[in-house]
């Protein structure tokens, strides 16, 4: 097969990754723990012709430079044994680069399109493995609802990689998204910052200490369906998250006043007994964890902030797949 198109869905980290071991192999300095989202979509298609001289890529339909797509298709056509160039046409149905995770979808519907139109027949541990080498958090991308990544050990990272824990359909969870400022995308990049991070705050091993911890305690919480205490565990490692970014020297922000403001809203809706739980990524944006029963609500209290330009309400999503192997 020399053409296939596939479909990936974003991840939010409610235990956050943050820092890498090995930037070239993209392997991160600690574990994390996610959930797939149903609406953050990314849709790739992956052609490899005999007739190209060279890579081609085009992204939300313009032109973007292929060359990091270039250096990660190396790795397909290295297992394959092709030397063929591909086009690759990716669109994503949410802002790209702007704190919203499009890099974990983008590379995790790459690694299941480009390894089938390469003829490649990879299990779901190889492609989450593949998708790694793009983008640390696309691995996660690779599974339905709730996702393990692994730290691993070995200097290679092939123990670099993510597990499923519990699937879209087994707990009726919702994730309300508030886009602050349009969507706009961020002036510092994750792996930029990560590095930055890592090199010059004083807290980042303090981050790094309390990883362990919170990802035993959410799969704890996860197990028991207890959203109040894996709600509390997504907003701490947020928080201190952000705490060694801003640390940094000089400081990486994120946050917007419109940031802000939506934490504040979150707290009053946390204040009268409403579950919501806050979470940030590298951007501007808020995330809260709650429940079905109250998505709605909390999705309007936010919604009145003037400088959210979008709310969406999100659900578990499912797994990276083929688009002929379901229908969308």
């Amino acid at each position: 097969m020399s053409q296939a198109s596939a479909v990936a869905y974003a991840n939010i980290a409610l235990v956050k990754y943050w820092g890498k071991r090995d930037s070239a192999l993209n392997l991160p300095a600690a574990g994390s723990l996610s959930l797939t989202l149903n609406t953050l979509r990314t849709d790739t298609m992956v052609h490899f012709d005999e007739s190209l001289t060279h890579d081609s890529f085009e992204l939300d339909g313009r032109e973007s430079d292929p060359r990091k797509l270039t250096t990660w298709l190396d790795l397909v056509r290295a297992r394959a044994k092709l030397q063929t160039r591909a086009h690759v046409v990716s669109r994503n149905a949410f802002p790209t680069a702007s704190g919203l995770a499009s890099s974990a979808s983008a590379y995790a519907a790459l690694a299941v399109a480009a390894s089938s139109a390469a003829g490649l027949s990879l299990t779901v541990r190889e492609l989450s493995e593949l998708a790694r080498r793009g983008s640390g958090s696309a691995a996660r991308s690779i599974f339905a609802g709730f996702a393990l990544m692994h730290a691993g050990t070995k200097a290679d990272g092939s123990d670099a990689v993510a597990e499923p824990i519990v699937g879209a359909d087994d707990w009726d969870l919702r994730m309300v998204i508030a886009v602050v400022g349009g969507g706009k995308v961020k002036g510092v990049s994750s792996r930029d910052a990560m590095e930055h991070c890592a090199a010059t705050s004083p807290l980042y091993q303090a981050w790094l200490d309390c990883v362990p911890n919170d990802v035993q305690a959410a799969r704890s919480a996860i197990d028991a369906r207890d959203l109040a205490a894996l709600g509390a565990i997504t907003r701490d490692s947020a928080m201190a998250m952000h705490a060694a970014a801003m640390a940094s020297r000089p400081p990486v922000r994120y946050w917007q006043a419109a940031t802000l403001r939506c934490l504040d809203r979150v707290e009053e809706l946390v204040g009268s007994g409403i579950p919501a739980y806050p979470t940030m990524d590298a951007g501007p944006h808020v995330k809260v964890l709650t429940d079905a029963a109250h998505c709605q609500e909390v999705a309007r209290a936010i919604g009145e902030i003037p400088e959210v330009t979008e709310v969406k309400i999100c659900a578990p999503g499912p797994a990276a797949h083929l688009l002929s192997e379901a229908s969308d």
